[in-house]
């Protein structure tokens, strides 16, 4: 089988795009998320294009810390962070927020619906650190890097799902 390099999932929420963004946008709730990170500790109070974050992560007893800086923070729309580790590229993941219909016209009303599509790609690859950073990634987390991305789709699955269902719930 061919190593997979992009992977995306999507999910129908029932609330408008503002409010899908405002959780996928709030680092600190990673974790609520994300059944692989367990704390993220974030430079500064406001998240936007540029901001530095440390995400730490744990797949059974590994556990292991990432560098990243979040690339696109569009309210709304979209939100992406490039993730590094010991300054060489491993992945970029990010969200794209697109209203579906329903509600009252703007996407944010009673009935809105909204496509959360999260995707991942990995940057391991066409560097001179590709390997190297590969060999770490086994390491820290136990995947081997052609493994990554089927463990990243059952993982977004359930990012996903949390977000959905917290959304919903308000």
């Amino acid at each position: 089988m061919e190593r997979e390099w992009v992977v995306e999932e999507s999910v129908a929420v029932g609330a408008g795009p503002r409010a899908v963004y405002a959780a996928v946008a709030d680092l600190r709730r990673m974790r609520e998320w994300s059944p692989e990170v367990f704390a993220t500790w974030i430079r500064g109070r406001a998240v936007k294009a540029g901001t530095k974050f440390v995400g730490f992560n744990r797949l059974g007893w590994r556990v292991w810390f990432t560098t990243c800086e979040v690339t696109v923070a569009v309210p709304g729309e979209a939100f992406a962070f490039r993730v590094s580790s010991f300054g060489l590229p491993v992945a970029l993941w990010g969200y794209r927020i697109e209203a579906v219909g329903g509600g009252d016209g703007d996407g944010d009303g009673d009935g809105a619906r909204t496509r959360l599509t999260e995707y991942w790609e990995d940057l391991r690859r066409g560097n001179r650190g590709a390997g190297l950073v590969s060999l770490l990634g086994k390491v820290f987390t136990g995947v081997p890097a052609e493994e990554r991305a089927a463990v990243n789709r059952a993982g977004m699955r359930a990012t996903l799902d949390r977000i959905k269902a917290g959304v919903e719930r308000g």
